[in-house]
């Protein structure tokens, strides 16, 4: 294999992956005239074209389609080899590729990291912040944070803690609005809701709507956010449907009240909070990670604490 070859190859699977050489050059922390030198490279070395480039996007050529899709294998079998070799003598090192939801890394995966980085100087981190539903296969991350009931697959689970979902509003809302007697009336209230994704707060257990939307219901507000949406139940802008993790802090504080309508029957077979990865026996990296992460969430958790 020519020198950086591999290097030149994880860049054109970013650059796939973004649709763009600013895109990669933003995830590889390089600029965007370096990661198009990095593919004329590639191409001249290879003595194809890879990329069809216009002004509005960059498309595949069939080469390209073909080298991507054994690059992907090539760079899985070069990380599995390299976290192998490494794990023998169990440091902690190299890089840790993460993704999970915005609101969670910043609350509860950012300070475990930096714990760990000051214990294990040697070790990189990459978090990558998302709302999607990342794949820690084809987009070669360590761990991935999941929410809510798993899927059959053959990634390796590790629960973190439970997953409780709460009806909450402000004392000043409740007081101005009434406290609904059930989920019936929640028709006549003031509803937070999800700007994008297919119902991810579960609106429509609560309701018995269509998914998507929060079914008779006003909405008066909606986010893309977890953070924007309990900040706006916070204000008195009306009545949240989210995770304990979320505002179960404001719970305990009583700046949110939890309304229990109709006995939170969504409770009653509670997802969890999930680490899944791709390779059976954990690299001491993910392991640290795991076991800090774990340690620092607590049983019970401690928003619920």
């Amino acid at each position: 294999m020519r020198p950086h070859f591999a290097e030149f190859l994880s860049t054109f699977v970013d650059v796939v992956r973004a649709g763009s050489f600013s895109g990669a050059a933003r995830r590889r922390a390089m600029t965007p005239s370096a990661i198009v030198r990095q593919i004329d490279t590639l191409e001249l070395d290879l003595g194809v074209a890879l990329l069809v480039r216009s002004t509005r996007a960059l498309t595949l050529t069939d080469a390209g389609r073909r080298l991507h899709e054994r690059a992907l294998q090539l760079l899985d079998d070069l990380a599995d080899t390299h976290a192998e070799v490494s794990a023998f003598d169990g440091s902690v090192s190299g890089t840790l590729r993460i993704a999970c939801f915005p609101t969670f890394g910043k609350r509860y995966v950012l300070p475990v990291l930096g714990t760990l980085q000051a214990e294990h100087p040697s070790l990189k981190v990459e978090l990558d912040l998302t709302e999607r539903l990342a794949d820690p296969v084809l987009e070669r991350l360590d761990v991935v944070v999941r929410m809510g009931q798993l899927s059959d697959s053959t990634l390796i689970a590790t629960k973190l803690a439970p997953l409780t979902r709460l009806l909450v509003a402000s004392p000043a809302y409740l007081a101005q609005a009434g406290v609904p007697g059930g989920t019936v009336d929640l028709a006549s209230h003031r509803l937070l809701d999800k700007l994008h994704g297919a119902d991810l707060l579960g609106w429509r257990e609560v309701l018995g709507c269509p998914a998507g939307h929060a079914g008779n219901g006003r909405v008066v507000f909606r986010s893309d956010d977890f953070e924007a949406l309990r900040a706006a139940a916070v204000a008195g802008m009306g009545i949240a449907f989210l995770s304990s993790w979320v505002v179960g802090p404001d719970v305990r504080s009583g700046t949110l009240i939890r309304l229990s309508a109709n006995g939170e029957p969504w409770n009653e077979q509670p997802g969890g909070i999930y680490l899944l990865r791709a390779l059976p026996q954990p690299i001491a990296k993910v392991r640290a990670f795991t076991e800090a992460l774990r340690a620092s969430i607590g049983s019970p958790p401690i928003w619920e604490a």
